[in-house]
């Protein structure tokens, strides 16, 4: 995933790794030299610590949503700082409207509860006389910031939180598929908005309508998929022809498989036959730059994969890999002898393969 390859770990808290995007960065630095080259080192500091608080508010608007998915038994691995916001990457979606309506609307409240914050302690001189935001006030600017942080996210447009409001409100109604759809829709009709106004105002809007429009999109290719994955048994869409790889064997050897087969993850089983994990091609490519001749792949393999049976439902199957991440899940038979290979790219097949089929076919 490119946020997950182009981010950094900073700390670990609650059990959710907070991650640091490079463009992040890279905004922090232009900032400081622009601010640096207009008003010299004081100018510059003082605005990137605002930057800075603002990105801190955005960690604990995240943090919300983290905290109300937990209390539905939803863990949170990561949360990743980018340029436009921050990201909380839920194990899984919730399963009732209610829960997600909750978790969405957890975010903008930590904003609420900021902005009253920051009321208390002064910054109500930014509601009273607007001009004191451009005037410096470091506290009415954060009030302002919040509270506009509140309106944005409740717009109801994927990726944003209003947009999972909505969807939470038409799912009460319609099927989670179709309400998706619906909110996707109005997503990208916000997105084409805010394109067209950064054409005529501010560039930066379009940047945020590319980002919009490509998050409405996901979620409504996420929403379509999981609709299909209700329909199916593993069987349907796993891999039957696969490349396996012993635990003894050396990383030439996985090396000469990667290139010899289309495969970019292998099962690795043990002397017995059985699943001991599975090798991706990050991990063997990681592995050969420490160029260590005593690695073998049982060294470097992914040992926490889960497995699913060919019995277990596609909708199933595809909860465990969004929960663990996991690159490849392999697939047993009753006996639990590997027979299958399921990967994201089969669940996309499936998903196209099914879409493009008349609706009297597809039951």
């Amino acid at each position: 995933m490119l946020l997950m390859g182009w981010s950094l770990p900073i700390f670990r808290i609650a059990g959710i790794q907070l991650r640091i995007h490079v463009t992040f960065l890279l905004l922090i630095g232009w900032l400081a030299f622009g601010y640096y080259s207009a008003g010299g080192s004081a100018v510059a500091a003082a605005r990137v610590l605002f930057v800075l608080l603002l990105f801190a508010c955005v960690v604990l608007h995240e943090f919300g949503h983290a905290l109300a998915a937990k209390a539905f038994g939803i863990n949170t691995p990561d949360i990743t700082l980018l340029p436009i916001g921050g990201v909380a990457r839920l194990e899984r979606m919730p399963e009732k409207p209610v829960q997600e309506l909750v978790i969405a609307l957890a975010g903008p409240l930590v904003n609420v509860v900021i902005a009253l914050g920051l009321f208390v302690a002064g910054g109500s001189q930014a509601l009273l006389n607007p001009s004191t935001v451009e005037g410096g006030g470091l506290v009415a600017q954060l009030l302002t910031i919040n509270i506009l942080l509140v309106l944005f996210n409740l717009l109801p447009a994927f990726p944003m939180d209003g947009g999972r409001v909505l969807r939470a409100l038409l799912a009460t109604r319609l099927s989670y598929a179709r309400a998706t759809q619906v909110a996707a829709s109005i997503g990208q009709g916000f997105a084409f908005v805010f394109g067209f106004i950064g054409l005529i105002w501010n560039p930066f809007l379009i940047f945020i309508a590319l980002f919009v429009y490509i998050g409405a999109s996901q979620e409504a290719a996420l929403a379509q998929m999981k609709d299909v994955s209700r329909r199916f048994p593993v069987s349907s869409a796993m891999v039957r022809e696969f490349h396996t790889l012993p635990e003894n064997a050396t990383l030439q050897e996985a090396v000469d498989a990667l290139l010899a087969t289309s495969q970019h993850d292998f099962p690795v089983v043990n002397e017995t036959g059985k699943v001991a994990g599975v090798l991706t091609r990050h991990d063997l490519i990681a592995a050969l730059r420490k160029d260590d001749p005593r690695l073998r792949v049982g060294d470097v393999m992914r040992r926490d994969i889960p497995t699913v049976t060919t019995g277990t439902r596609f909708e199933e199957a595809f909860r465990i890999m969004q929960e663990c991440n996991c690159p490849a899940v392999p697939v047993l038979d009753s006996m639990k002898r590997l027979v299958g290979l399921l990967t994201p790219e089969n669940v996309s097949e499936l998903m196209m393969v099914q879409s493009a089929l008349p609706r009297h076919r597809v039951s």
